[in-house]
């Protein structure tokens, strides 16, 4: 497995990982809340809620919790969807309050000759405020959970 992150903007986030497993199970894994709430969100958080209404428009609501019991909540909207080559939505984490923060664009393409997802994230803010608020960290370390989980479904197939 291959990893990348790289900037081709100050408000562009590109993070490249290649996942040895077929298209058509990588799409579903990013689109069926069985799957994602296996594998979504950073290195030891655990899903505790998985909403997915993936459809043009569809919504979708996670749910999280980190090691020392805080609860991380997001939503979003899905703008693009065509199976099984590529997934574009919204992220916007939640306050207290439930009220929305600023808003991701989030592309998850899978290119048809390498079975390779990767995810562009277009952010409003600079990239300094990106690396303070360590987006980067938490996407990686995401890809990392996210390709551990495939490793374990594609076996199975």
């Amino acid at each position: 497995m291959d990893a990348g992150i790289s900037t081709t903007t100050d408000r562009e986030l590109v993070i490249t990982r290649v996942i040895d497993a077929p298209r058509r199970l990588v799409f579903k894994a990013w689109t069926q809340p069985e799957h994602i709430a296996r594998w979504w969100g950073p290195q030891g958080f655990a899903t505790i809620h998985c909403e997915m209404d993936v459809r043009v428009g569809g919504t979708h609501r996670f749910g999280m919790r980190s090691p020392q019991g805080t609860d991380h909540w997001k939503r979003g909207v899905y703008r693009e969807i065509v199976e099984p080559e590529r997934i574009v939505f919204t992220f916007a984490w939640e306050d207290a309050d439930g009220n929305p923060g600023y808003k991701l664009l989030t592309t998850v393409p899978s290119p048809s000759k390498a079975r390779k997802p990767g995810s562009r994230c277009a952010k409003p803010r600079s990239r300094r405020a990106r690396v303070a608020t360590t987006h980067a960290t938490g996407w990686t370390s995401c890809f990392e959970r996210f390709a551990d989980y495939m490793l374990t479904i594609a076996q199975g197939e």
